[in-house]
């Protein structure tokens, strides 16, 4: 009973030993993981695209890729660029297993509704409303705005907005960043010319952060 709880999480390996690949490999898919990898960091960061795993196991000495350039290429792994944990060779197995049910145990459900500045809006049923009025919003809108409410007060560049909302694989440049965030605020914003929700950042990106808008003073 106790695997099916791990069966639909999906573990990308990426290490060079074929006998500890195997050994893993056997080991992961016996405890109920779904498990996928390469023996090379050559086409690492395009099979996690294509996976999107729940855990990247990673091995930083590869022999035709160093292990922390993959790591900020996914941005997911490496301890001093965002890793939660790192195990030193040689390992026992049942450890390693130990500490991924610990991370996956650590990961907190995100929030079925997201709120803020009279925003309501609910990742489930992909709807959004302002102040209880519904909001007509197209997919990639939507997208850009969840991503910004998870993440409040949070500055972005484009470039990060482009890679985290649309994907590294588009054709289309920065700059329709602010073509989205310019309709997203005529959508959210009671006043777009002023907003109180989703600010520029100067020389950078933008940030969702609700704030007062300010009155006028005569």
């Amino acid at each position: 009973m106790q695997r099916n709880r791990c069966i639909m999480k999906k573990i990308l390996l990426i290490e060079d030993d074929t006998d500890l690949y195997s050994l893993l490999k056997y080991n992961f898919e016996k405890e109920g993981f779904s498990m996928t990898g390469l023996q090379t960091g050559k086409g690492a960061i395009e099979l996690c695209r294509q996976v999107r795993p729940d855990l990247i196991l990673l091995d930083i000495m590869l022999p035709d890729s160093d292990g922390l350039d993959i790591c900020k290429g996914i941005r997911r792994v490496g301890l001093e660029i965002g890793a939660n944990d790192y195990v030193v060779k040689p390992f026992f197995v049942r450890e390693l297993i130990a500490r991924i049910k610990l991370q996956f145990r650590n990961q907190a459900a995100p929030p079925r509704i997201l709120e803020a500045g009279g925003l309501e809006l609910d990742t489930t049923s992909r709807q959004v409303r302002l102040h209880g009025v519904p909001l007509a919003l197209t997919a990639t809108e939507f997208r850009l705005l969840e991503f910004l409410m998870s993440r409040p007060g949070v500055v972005f560049s484009r470039e990060q907005l482009l890679n985290s909302v649309w994907g590294q694989d588009r054709a289309i440049t920065d700059r329709a960043v602010d073509v989205y965030v310019l309709r997203l605020r005529q959508k959210v914003e009671s006043d777009p010319a002023n907003p109180v929700l989703i600010h520029s950042v100067r020389g950078f990106g933008y940030t969702f952060e609700p704030r007062r808008a300010m009155a006028a003073v005569g």
